[in-house]
């Protein structure tokens, strides 16, 4: 799963600062950041946030999208509330397959620069969110997949996307031990050398192969992770850089194998 996330700035301008374009990242400074809700230190999906995305149409200038995916046949907003909760993840295991992800899989894939993630444990029947991320501080390159809706009541268009995920690594079995579900699961994030792989053209079965290759674990040294405060209920302090700090349970046994960060 992934439903919470961590996103900078300085992350999501890591693609096109390392083009080299100054002229594009203050374009994107200038218009595009205003209409995102950058930083999110910390944000739930579930609250549909703005960010930027670069997608296969513009691998080097971002788009602003939403998180949950709203595919080109939902018939009106109605619907689109209905559907969208259930968007904010796609299986990367069935995205070729499943009705809301499969036109997306083959002609709109993107990928969405990111601080890291986080991701509840649980314990003694209650949860304890963790953060992960690179062991090297790197931005995580996570796979997606967007669509543009045209809203039939006013022509508006929405621009929205899905986090693709894969089964956890050892690191995420461990974390993400959810009794309720039946494998732990992860965001897949993208090597950064294969990464352009994911924007490539789909032409036929063989592209759909070399795309599902991509769908796999991201190796378990490269991740480190530390429990943080409390992303939920009262207790949540809301989208604050400190949300993000090293926050420790005294009841909360270590888990073996997590690297120190």
């Amino acid at each position: 799963m992934c439903y919470d996330i961590k996103v900078s700035l300085e992350s999501q301008l890591k693609r096109a600062a390392t083009k080299g374009d100054q002229a594009a990242v203050d374009e994107i400074l200038e218009r595009l950041v205003p209409l995102t809700d950058l930083p999110l230190f910390h944000a739930s999906g579930f609250t549909h946030p703005e960010l930027l995305i670069y997608t296969d149409r513009s691998p080097d200038f971002p788009e602003v999208a939403t998180w949950g995916l709203v595919p080109q046949w939902v018939s009106d907003a109605e619907q689109l509330k209905k559907i969208w909760n259930t968007t904010l993840n796609a299986r990367g295991e069935t995205i070729f397959k499943k009705p809301s992800f499969r036109d997306s899989a083959k002609r709109s894939r993107c990928f969405i620069y990111v601080d890291g993630f986080y991701e509840h444990h649980h314990f003694n029947k209650k949860t304890y969110p963790y953060f992960i991320f690179k062991t090297d501080k790197e931005p995580l390159i996570l796979a997606g997949l967007y669509s543009e809706w045209k809203n039939p009541t006013d022509g508006g268009t929405l621009l929205s996307f899905s986090i693709v995920t894969t089964t956890a690594n050892p690191l995420m079995a461990k974390i993400h031990n959810n009794p309720k579900l039946k494998e732990a699961r992860m965001p897949v994030i993208l090597p950064d050398h294969l990464a352009e792989q994911w924007l490539r053209p789909y032409d036929n079965s063989n592209d759909q192969k070399t795309i599902e290759q991509l769908i796999k674990a991201f190796p378990n040294d490269a991740l480190e992770a530390y429990t943080v405060d409390s992303l939920r209920g009262k207790n949540y302090i809301g989208n604050r850089e400190e949300i993000s700090h090293p926050f420790v349970y005294d009841e909360l046994p270590k888990l073996d194998h997590i690297p120190k960060h």
